[in-house]
């Protein structure tokens, strides 16, 4: 990221934009492996050169997908914000692209002041497989109850601490609490979505979620059994992890 310190006139900005996860690992910078950060911040510094603050809204995973992702930056250059989106447009890869940039108040924080967020994970249950959703959804063959696994998503919903479905490495510390606002598990032909909202997320807990909610399907966990995983708080109890391939950040909000 360029930080520099004789920046002068701030603008801060809020961009909105979208990505194919699949070329990716995931948004943060990392050393050997290519981010949505880093070709992000590519093209900011090719349009407008120094910038700072860059912040993103979330960590997504490896193979993780965007419909609507947002970054906050601070930069001096002059570039009205609608140039800057098309601008950014030409130097990004086709897998990512710029749908939105606002000027916001010079206090705001793209992930801070974040008040939630809408996950979506898409399976497609099929016995034959789907050339055109390959990584973008996950293969399931086993026939799915989508109103059984709906109805025992319920449990989810609420302000609950969801140790069993983190994740627990560095980046999770001290408090497991998150109000779940809603949690919904829909078909559309062959195509089950399984939506979920909330005031914020822990390390891969929308995927841990999905994952228990398919072994309820698979009649390896009972499908009243979530409400006693949570009171357990361990993440043995719980389902395996999803894939990532399924999963999109489908909104942001603030």
């Amino acid at each position: 990221m360029q930080c520099v310190s004789d920046l002068g006139n701030l603008r801060n900005l809020l961009l909105t934009i979208q990505y194919d996860g699949r070329s990716f690992h995931g948004w943060q910078i990392q050393q050997n492996a290519l981010t949505v950060q880093e070709v992000f911040q590519n093209a900011l510094k090719s349009v407008v050169g120094e910038f700072s603050g860059l912040k993103g809204c979330s960590r997504t995973d490896s193979g993780v997908h965007a419909i609507m992702y947002c970054v906050s930056v601070k930069l001096s250059h002059p570039i009205p914000a609608h140039r800057l989106k098309n601008a950014l447009n030409s130097y990004l890869p086709d897998e990512v692209v710029c749908i939105d940039c606002v000027e916001v108040d010079d206090s705001f924080h793209a992930r801070y002041d974040c008040k939630g967020k809408q996950y979506v994970y898409k399976i497609w249950n099929s016995q034959t497989r789907n050339p055109f959703l390959n990584g973008y959804a996950l293969h399931y063959r086993y026939q799915l109850d989508e109103k059984l696994l709906d109805k025992a998503s319920q449990a989810f919903v609420g302000k609950h601490d969801f140790i069993s479905f983190c994740t627990l490495d560095k980046r999770e510390k001290g408090d497991f609490v998150r109000n779940v606002r809603m949690f919904s598990v829909k078909r559309e032909g062959e195509l089950v979505t399984m939506t979920v909202e909330a005031d914020g997320f822990l390390y891969n807990m929308v995927r841990i979620m999905v994952g228990t909610l398919l072994e309820i399907n698979q009649g390896k966990i009972a499908p009243d059994a979530i409400a006693g995983i949570i009171e357990e708080k361990n993440r043995a109890a719980a389902g395996a992890t999803a894939p990532a391939c399924g999963l999109y950040l489908n909104k942001v909000f603030y």
